[in-house]
Parts: structure tokens; C-alpha cells; sequence
């Protein structure tokens, strides 16, 4: 799930990024365009109903590719991501549209 507020000047985007964790994964990390893809940058919190969550501030009027990345190496999308893009791995990135 993605949630938006955007600024005032509309110029940045406060996004949360939430994954219901269907799969009951222990740890979950948010990578994308906006990290570099990193596993480390930006973990997410695992709340008490067992889904993540990670918020983050990004320039307004672009387009991510993101993907949540569980228990260190089980890539998945967002169900309710903005669209998708084929990726280099044969499969596809959640893209978040801002």
C-alpha cells in the first residue's frame, strides 16, 4: 500500500510504503531508485500486526522503481503499486508515481 501527502509547495512527497506480509517474513527493506537498491539503507519496521512500514520525503513530479525485499533475498512488488516495469531479471519493479 502507498500512501501520499504532499507538501504544500507540492515540490515533495512524504510516501509510506506498507507490505501486509502475507509471507510472515521476519525483515523487510524498502530498495529502489531512490536508495540506489540498497538491502541497508532503508529497513522497514515490522508493526504489530505483522505487516512493514518506512516512510520517506522524495522530490514531487517523478516516477520510482521499487521493490520490498524480504528476509534478506525474496524480491516482491507492491499489489498496489502505480504500475510496473519490466526489470533486467526477466520480471517486474512496482513503480511509485509522484
Amino acid at each position: 500500500m502507498l500512501k501520499k501527502s504532499y507538501s504544500k509547495t507540492g515540490t515533495a512527497c512524504r510516501v509510506t510504503f506498507k507490505y501486509e506480509n502475507e509471507e510472515n517474513a521476519a525483515s523487510a527493506v524498502l530498495a529502489g531508485e531512490f536508495n540506489g537498491w540498497s538491502l541497508y539503507e532503508t529497513p522497514m519496521k515490522k508493526l504489530k500486526d505483522g505487516s512493514f512500514s518506512a516512510t520517506l520525503s522524495l522530490p514531487a513530479g517523478q516516477s520510482y522503481r521499487f521493490r520490498y525485499v524480504l528476509d534478506g533475498g525474496v524480491w516482491v512488488n507492491d499489489s498496489d503499486a502505480d504500475g510496473y516495469a519490466p526489470n533486467e531479471y526477466g520480471e517486474a519493479n512496482s513503480v511509485l508515481t509522484i
